[in-house]
């Protein structure tokens, strides 16, 4: 068989030519040492084209296996990218890497030479105006200059060698494969914004060119080399051009079932666009400020020299190739993303939508009543849990003769000053009232216990749960004067939901969620509700419940003082006293710092309750989890924030557990997303969605979580633990920009709302920016922004500015923080699933 060279062999139209010619030529891929090497169908020749070295070791490999002889010479080998920008390797490579070529060919005897440019060295013309071969060319950008100077340099070269130059379209094949046709059909398959729109003339278009029809020109030119004259050029593409209006049109429909609307708008807000998202906003466009320039050109192509000298015309057309594109797209969308270069992660979902349960309904049966079997056995080995509930009801139904819950004197004798502000019931009323209420919940804990006994009154555990809740909120309602009826009831009340839902199975769970064995959610690099994942954020709740028991301790007049090594207070107590005895705290039925140490440690319960698939298992509580933790967290650290303007002074120990929940927020929010997710699937799958939420159930799409576990070595668990989580230079300085705004005033003696308005926007700034440092948050970071407008108008709207550096302060301050929160700043390895699309 005689030789033939394909050089850029592993490349995507370099493998389907070796495809094509496989049998029929003795094949030589000349390629670059890394992977990807050629098919196996051609021998493999690494090759540097910017080197005349490697070059003449390639062609002396070629001599001695193949002898001096070659059929074609079919050069692919460029260099290109999306940039748009010069760049120094068009020349090395394409022009030069070419004429290294040319100069090595000199010694052999080639019978073609055959140079792949593009159809789009000609200068664009409008519709119904058909391009050839004779039709001005347009060097404007980088690759294409690379293309025309190269086609320059054969002609000037080629010595006695023939050469063919082939301008084909853009290239597709039945997956798509092209970047800008994959862009295009992804925005529309993810309805995004910029699928509306379009910088140019919607009525223009370009000439495509199937791959198969593209190879097929190919080995005719080769077979027909003899036929050919020393120089043609022949243009490629399909005649039948679709506009880009028809080809938005034609991708809804195929999509989504409906004619896709596009609005032009004007080309200098596409690039502001674009600049923005490339040089503010730290993203990744794909579209460029060069692609919006090319929006008008249109090429449509006489393909009568490809007709008439090779005997080639278009078999495919991309009219007829969209709807297997599409299929191909819904049937698969991960594959289909993955096999353009695109992000997968951000359709995982809807693939796991498309895949249907392996097993039939008899193996299914089958392996939910194994599964069944094993439940039983779970609940018979676990009966010691319901067995130690009994015993707590006992222990508690006996509590109030321990502690003397009905001894008016000793009640009397725990009376202290600081409760007596609060107007409430004789301290001996109350602490019977905890006494009659710890026999009651002793009782109930007992029947309940021994009602969950049995697998048919599992129901009596959401009773037994029920109580426990009960147990931490009562002494707060009572105002228990007893510290350790307190104490007693808080350990209990814990205890009791730990031994009902925590460490038996919760009941009620979908049996088809707990078989399913997979726990990482579809699209997603790690599983968010790993114990790796929560273990931080239940530490944090314990320490937030130390802080505010203690706080609460001094509420209830269990101690006579509180730990306070910084702020004053008034009425000769310190901050942290005057605080939690204020008017603001006196506004609350019961004891706030209370109420703060029984959510805590309702967020330490929450946070151990179900196994690393609870994303799916339980919704409910990953969404009762998230309230604790971000909407009442945030009301927690807002009345924080606010406390040296209603009040006049600060509480140490309120701001360690503000900054403790503070921290809970960004770890916790990934959990959440992937909840919704799932959530979003199993209502597009038809399954009811009360059902699902109570419930649970299996998720088709997930799949086995390969991280490293609890087994894992201590650093490697202390990485994955913040997984989704990073701080970007950006927002640590915007922490930095707040905490210089809440001091300002004591530096520019700012007054009145002024004073207050620096201190609020500046905690609101450290709020916003901690936030965003989880990456499913990153956007909230935007609000900054707002905050940084609203300081630069600040000081011409409130009173209590009395220097002129207190308005330049606040101007710059705000300038700076509105150009540090655009940047999106480093983001990890991790996605998201669908939820990559808003990490902006």
């Amino acid at each position: 068989m005689q030789t033939v060279i394909v050089t850029g062999s592993s490349g995507y139209i370099g493998k389907a030519v070796i495809a094509r010619l496989a049998g029929q030529y003795d094949l030589i891929g000349f390629d670059r040492e890394q992977a990807p090497h050629p098919p196996p169908e051609a021998e493999c020749i690494c090759v540097d084209l910017t080197s005349d070295e490697s070059i003449a070791a390639a062609f002396e490999r070629v001599r001695i296996a193949h002898g001096g002889r070659i059929a074609s010479v079919i050069h692919l080998a460029a260099f290109f990218d999306l940039s748009g920008e010069p760049d120094p390797r068009y020349e090395e490579v394409t022009v030069r890497g070419t004429e290294r070529l040319l100069k090595a060919l000199q010694d052999f005897e080639v019978e073609q030479f055959i140079f792949s440019s593009t159809m789009l060295v000609h200068v664009p013309d409008r519709p119904g105006r058909p391009i050839d071969e004779d039709a001005p060319l347009d060097p404007k950008l980088p690759y294409r200059k690379s293309k025309i100077d190269t086609e320059r340099v054969l002609a000037e070269q080629r010595g006695p060698i023939p050469v063919v130059v082939l301008r084909p379209a853009g290239a597709y094949d039945d997956l798509c494969h092209s970047a800008f046709l994959a862009q295009q059909i992804a925005s529309i398959y993810e309805r995004q914004l910029i699928s509306h729109v379009y910088p140019g003339d919607v009525d223009r278009g370009q000439a495509f060119l199937h791959l198969d029809d593209l190879t097929e020109a190919i080995r005719l030119a080769v077979e027909r080399r003899a036929d050919l004259p020393e120089e043609i050029t022949v243009l490629l593409g399909e005649t039948d051009v679709m506009s880009y209006d028809e080809r938005q049109k034609a991708i809804g429909r195929l999509i989504h079932d409906e004619d896709w609307e596009t609005r032009e708008i004007p080309k200098a807000l596409a690039k502001a666009g674009a600049w923005l998202e490339d040089e503010v906003l730290d993203e990744d466009p794909f579209i460029k400020p060069w692609m919006v320039d090319i929006t008008d050109d249109h090429y449509e192509l006489d393909i009568g020299r490809a007709r008439s000298a090779l005997g080639w015309e278009p078999r495919r057309s991309l009219r007829e190739t969209l709807p297997t594109m599409i299929a191909a797209l819904k049937k698969d969308p991960v594959a289909w993303y993955r096999a353009n270069k695109l992000n997968a992660a951000r359709v995982a979902s809807a693939s796991a939508e498309t895949r249907k349960q392996p097993k039939g309904k008899g193996a299914r049966a089958k392996a939910m009543a194994g599964h069944g079997e094993e439940m039983a056995d779970m609940h018979r080995g676990l009966l010691w849990a319901h067995y130690l509930v009994i015993g707590l009801g006992a222990w508690l139904v006996t509590s109030p003769l321990q502690f003397a819950l009905f001894d008016a004197d000793v009640a009397l004798g725990l009376a202290r000053d600081v409760t007596g502000e609060r107007g409430l019931a004789d301290p001996v009323l109350r602490n019977a009232l905890v006494g009659w209420n710890d026999i009651a919940c002793g009782v109930l804990l007992m029947v309940f216990g021994v009602l969950s006994l049995s697998r048919r009154f599992a129901w009596a555990q959401w009773g037994t749960t029920a109580v426990g809740l009960w147990l931490l909120f009562a002494p707060l309602f009572f105002w228990a004067p007893s510290a350790a009826a307190f104490a007693n009831d808080t350990i209990i009340g814990a205890l009791v939901i730990a031994f009902s839902v925590l460490v038996p199975m919760m009941p009620g769970m979908s049996m088809a969620g707990m078989m399913d064995p997979n726990t990482l959610p579809p699209g997603w690099t790690y599983n968010p509700s790993t114990w790796l994942q929560r273990i931080p954020i239940i530490a944090l709740g314990l320490l937030g419940f130390l802080i505010a028991r203690d706080l609460t301790a001094y509420q209830l007049g269990h101690v006579s003082g509180l730990w306070e090594p910084f702020f004053g207070g008034q009425a000769g107590r310190n901050g942290s006293e005057f605080i939690v005895t204020s008017d603001v705290s006196k506004a609350w039925p019961i004891a706030d710092a209370g109420l703060g140490a029984t959510a805590y440690m309702l967020e330490v319960l929450m946070g151990a309750m179900g196994s690393a698939k609870r994303w799916r298992t339980m919704p409910w509580m990953v969404t009762f989890f998230f309230i604790l933790v971000v909407p009442l967290g945030g009301v927690s650290i807002f009345f924080i924030i606010i406390q040296p303007i209603m009040i006049g002074t600060y509480c140490t120990l309120c701001l360690i557990a503000a900054a403790a929940m503070l921290v809970m927020i960004p770890l916790a929010l990934d959990e959440v997303v992937a909840m919704g997710q799932y959530m979003l699937r199993s209502v597009r799958a038809g399954r009811p969605f009360w059902r699902t939420f109570f419930q649970g159930g299996p998720d088709t799409g997930s799949g086995p979580d390969e991280n490293p576990g609890l087994a894992a070595p201590l650093r490697t668990q202390l990485a994955a633990a913040t997984w989704g989580v990073t701080i970007p230079w950006t927002l640590l300085a915007s922490c930095a920009l707040g905490a210089w705004l809440m001091f300002s005033r004591l530096i520019f003696g700012t007054e009145a709302t002024m004073a207050d308005s620096d201190h609020l926007i500046g905690a609101l700034i450290i709020t916003v920016a901690v936030t965003a440092m989880a990456e499913v948050a990153r956007p909230l970071r935007f609000l900054n922004a707002l905050f940084g407008i609203w300081l630069i108008a600040a000081p011409w709207l409130l009173a209590g500015v009395t220097t002129t550096g207190a308005v330049v302060n606040s101007a710059v301050v705000g300038l700076i923080l509105i150009a540090i929160s655009l940047p999106r700043g480093v983001r990890s390895r991790h996605h998201y699933g669908s939820w990559d699309r808003f990490v902006v």
